[in-house]
């Protein structure tokens, strides 16, 4: 008896599974699916981008798989990515419930309006960022004089100065490079990254029967606990010494509307929220800016460094207005992003509505992944798709121009917020160091192996690179 029970219930669960992963009518088409599992067979967990890009040569820049039972749309190409994210942003503005993602709604709303206009009153954009940034290369700058004549490995480097520049802007803080609290917020950050978009997430986010296994995607939540166990002490240290209408950094000002709100018994301000979006802000602000230096160090050129000197002359430092003056070493920042592609998928998004998009119907829910890998190498959209080239960033009389489908930072409502951060810290770091010093890759060191590591951002095998004194060489 218990045995027909039991085949009846497994029956019952695959029908119900093979109901699920039909595909609605007007749905974009994608391969079929097996029980249970979907799509997963389809892609290679430790890196799926090929897999990608080989269905979407057999099913078209708009095309559908399962994750499990759940199914997700990807769109690829310049068309499909404006035609959602752009055109219809609100539509496809939603997050999915992930291992790190928060949904849209009325809290999103609330604190992406409060941080656009709080960055922006600490210097986003501004003279004040520009002292902040230039103040922290001089920390980078001591860490490669000490390197001359030896090889030194610089992601460590980037990621603590990366981290140290929005630390000040969040909570007014910098730390040593060597410091245990910098050490470890940074390797927090580094494995979520990978983790976020890894194959232990896709099961955790396809099957969730599994969530509550001693399984590795557990590491993403100790890692974020170790996090907000550093951030939160810093958070009430603040609450201790602010002067109120006084900010000194974000935190205050968020303690400060918090104060304005706490009548208010719709607000979505708590401390609580805070501890996490500070988090989010400062992962945001040292990942994908020190991975994108990373790649610049295989890109530098002498024809850089001589229309650097011609612009600079006789000054010491360089100023974000100089980029103006600089359209080839703009063009080879870009080129730097567009080759780094450096969050390869975007942020997954959600409809929050039932929409279209290229004449499919997409349901309300249907989690989004904007594949930016293809735009950023779609043929028709460059001059040229493959290997390093700043001419895709320079027209014939030899000015910069940036391309429709240069979108390293996404698009619509959801893009990055931290955009004109990166910008202005990958001009004046790349600038800076480009002015001083003279990166080669070690004679015995082989040949660069450019395989990234897979994960929400892509970041180059560590490597070592030997470091001159330009006035040495």
């Amino acid at each position: 008896m218990f045995v027909s029970f039991f085949l009846l219930w497994l029956f019952i669960c695959f029908f119900i599974v093979q109901i699920k992963s039909r595909r609605p009518k007007n749905f974009p088409p994608g391969p079929s699916t097996l029980p249970m599992l979907g799509n997963l067979h389809n892609l290679s967990l430790d890196n799926p981008l090929r897999d990608f890009e080989r269905l979407r040569k057999k099913y078209g820049n708009v095309y559908s798989l399962y994750l499990g039972s759940k199914p997700m749309v990807m769109l690829c190409g310049v068309q499909a990515i404006k035609e959602a994210l752009v055109n219809k942003g609100l539509e496809f503005a939603g997050r999915p419930r992930t291992l790190i993602l928060a949904d849209y709604g009325p809290k999103w709303k609330e604190h992406r309006r409060f941080a656009l206009t709080t960055l922006r009153n600490f210097g986003l954009g501004k003279q004040s960022m520009e002292d902040r940034i230039l103040g922290e290369l001089q920390y980078i700058i001591a860490d490669l004089e000490n390197s001359i004549g030896s090889t030194l490995c610089p992601q460590v480097m980037f990621h603590n100065a990366s981290s140290n520049i929005i630390c000040q802007v969040l909570f007014g803080m910098r730390f040593d490079y060597n410091n245990w609290t910098m050490k470890e917020i940074v390797r927090c950050f580094t494995e979520n990254a990978k983790l976020a978009n890894g194959p232990w997430a896709m099961l955790y986010d396809s099957v969730p029967m599994i969530r509550h296994l001693p399984l590795p995607f557990n590491k993403a939540f100790t890692n974020i606990a170790i996090c907000q166990g550093i951030a939160v002490p810093w958070i009430n240290d603040h609450k201790k010494t602010r002067v109120p209408g006084q900010p000194r950094d974000f935190v205050d000002c968020y303690l400060d509307e918090m104060e304005k709100r706490r009548k208010d018994p719709s607000t979505t301000f708590s401390e609580d929220v805070l501890s996490m979006y500070s988090l989010d802000l400062h992962f945001a602000g040292t990942d994908t800016t020190s991975n994108t230096l990373l790649t610049a160090a295989f890109c530098s050129s002498e024809r850089c460094q001589e229309e650097i000197d011609r612009v600079l002359e006789e000054r010491d430092k360089a100023c974000f207005e100089d980029r103006h003056n600089m359209p080839y070493v703009q063009a080879v920042i870009h080129e730097m992003q567009r080759v780094a592609n450096t969050v390869p998928l975007s942020v997954f998004h959600n409809t929050t509505k039932d929409t279209e998009v290229m004449g499919y119907t997409i349901p309300k829910g249907t989690l989004i992944i904007p594949n930016l890998s293809s735009v950023l190498s779609e043929e028709g959209q460059w001059k040229f798709t493959h290997g390093f080239h700043p001419e895709n960033f320079l027209n014939d009389q030899g000015d910069f121009v940036k391309p429709e489908a240069f979108m390293p930072f996404s698009a619509g409502p959801r893009m990055c917020l931290g955009e004109g951060l990166a910008r202005m810290e990958l001009f004046l770091i790349t600038v800076t160091l480009l002015r001083k010093f003279r990166f080669i890759w070690p004679e015995d060191a082989g040949e660069p192996d450019y395989t990234p590591v897979y994960g929400v951002t892509l970041t180059p095998k560590p490597y070592r690179m030997k470091v001159q004194l330009r006035e040495a060489s």
